[in-house]
C-alpha cells in the first residue's frame, strides 16, 4: 500500500504541483458555506498548511503509524471547536483523494486507487473510534 500511495503523491506533484487550490475549490464547490470558514486566510497559507499536515498524517498512516491516529483525533477536536461537522471533516479526506487522482491524470493506477481506499477506510475507522 505504501508504495502505491506514495507513487500517487509523486505523480500528482509532478503533474499538478501544489494541490491546495484544486482541493479547496472542490471542497467549496460541494460545500460553499465552508469558504467562509477561511475568512482569515487571505493568502491561502492556512489552507496550504492544512493540506501539508494532512499529507504528512496520511504518509504516517500508510507507513510507520507513529502519530496519525492521534493527529486525526486531535484535529477532529480542533475542528469541532471551529464548528466544522465531523461529516465535513471526514469528507475532506475524500476530496483530497479525488484531487490527487485528478492531478495524477493518466499516471493514476488501480493500485493507487486501492491504496487510497484502504487508507480512507483506516481514516474512517480512526474517526469512528
Amino acid at each position: 500500500m505504501t508504495t502505491a500511495f506514495e507513487a500517487s503523491l509523486e505523480a500528482a506533484a509532478a503533474r499538478g504541483g501544489d494541490l491546495t487550490a484544486l482541493v479547496h475549490d472542490r471542497l467549496f464547490d460541494r460545500h460553499p458555506a465552508l469558504r467562509g470558514e477561511f475568512w482569515r486566510d487571505g493568502n491561502g497559507a492556512v489552507r496550504g498548511e492544512m493540506l501539508a499536515q494532512l499529507f504528512e498524517t496520511l504518509i504516517d498512516l500508510a507507513g510507520p503509524r507513529r502519530s496519525a491516529a492521534l493527529v486525526i483525533a486531535s484535529e477532529v477536536t480542533t475542528h469541532d471547536a471551529y464548528g466544522i461537522s465531523r461529516q465535513h471533516f471526514a469528507e475532506f479526506f475524500d476530496v483530497v483523494c479525488e484531487a490527487v487522482e485528478i492531478a495524477a491524470g493518466p499516471d493514476w493506477t488501480p493500485a493507487m486507487a486501492g491504496a487510497w481506499q484502504q487508507l480512507l477506510g483506516e481514516v474512517r475507522a480512526v474517526l469512528a473510534a
